[in-house]
């Protein structure tokens, strides 16, 4: 917006693709969301004669999009790109595998002093409104209990998962928490929550923030972000517009923003069945 622009060649992208993070940097603009804003943008764009935009981001940045498309007719595909694989119309988002990873390996660690002290770990895990990664790194790492944001009875289900566990003599437990977890509890309030109800519990809370958005990329993140920046890219060669490039089915599909943006919820209740007959 402010004419800061830097031209990329295919020496620019040369041995990048094992870091994590994004070299092109990334940031939230307020100015953007006023008409004025978007603009001042276009008028940017247009000067330095780019004609067409991929946007690499979550349902916000493929808002703006559509929005910007709209009103200066400017075509635009849109890469999806957040850890918590929320994104509708496809089956995978960039970075969401690599933090899967992090956080399993988190909480194997975690697990070793847990086990070695008999305590009881409250874990939380990013996903405000998806608890892709709390279900599907819970289930990765044999947590005892995991509570996401797509259900209501979560805690006392816990609640009463953890007591037949005491009475079978096991006192160390892991939990996995994704951040939006329904009952309104944050991890604390939680970990406070079972201490009031249960009797015998060395409990511990771990937070694992921002350690889930950076490291080096899974191998699964390297190839799906090759295959959805060539889809982008040939998305745009042949005139099409206001669409996302997802993978379904182990295949690049183009999805229209207007979906990715408004689509259903990606809630896997046969996952979560699965986490319920293994958890021990």
């Amino acid at each position: 917006m402010e004419g800061d622009f830097e031209e990329l060649n295919a020496r620019s992208v040369r041995n990048i693709i094992n870091k994590g993070g994004t070299f092109l940097k990334s940031a939230r603009s307020m100015e953007f969301k006023t008409i004025e804003g978007r603009k001042k943008a276009y008028e940017q764009l247009t000067k330095n004669n780019i004609d067409a935009l991929v946007v690499i981001g979550g349902d916000g940045t493929f808002t703006g999009g559509v929005y910007f498309s709209q009103e200066f007719d400017l075509p635009i595909v849109g890469i999806p790109a957040t850890i918590d694989n929320d994104i509708s119309g496809t089956d995978f988002t960039l970075g969401y595998d690599t933090a899967l990873n992090t956080v399993v390996d988190a909480i194997d660690k975690i697990r070793d002093t847990a086990s070695s002290h008999n305590r009881l770990f409250f874990i939380e895990v990013m996903g405000r409104d998806a608890g892709d990664i709390a279900l599907n790194s819970g289930i990765g790492a044999g947590a005892e209990e995991i509570l996401i944001p797509e259900e209501e009875e979560g805690v006392e289900r816990m609640l009463e998962s953890l007591r037949k566990s005491k009475m079978s003599g096991k006192l160390s437990s892991i939990i996995v928490v994704a951040e939006g977890e329904k009952s309104g509890k944050n991890i604390f309030q939680l970990a406070e929550y079972v201490e009031e109800h249960l009797e015998g519990y060395d409990i511990r809370v771990s937070v694992l923030g921002h350690i889930q958005r950076g490291g080096r990329p899974s191998c699964f993140d390297r190839v799906l972000a090759s295959k959805l920046g060539v889809g982008a890219v040939e998305a745009l060669l042949d005139g099409d517009s206001k669409v996302m490039i997802g993978l379904s089915h182990q295949k690049v599909v183009r999805v229209p923003l207007t979906v990715a943006i408004n689509g259903e919820a990606k809630y896997d209740k046969e996952l979560r069945r699965v986490a319920d007959i293994t958890s021990v």
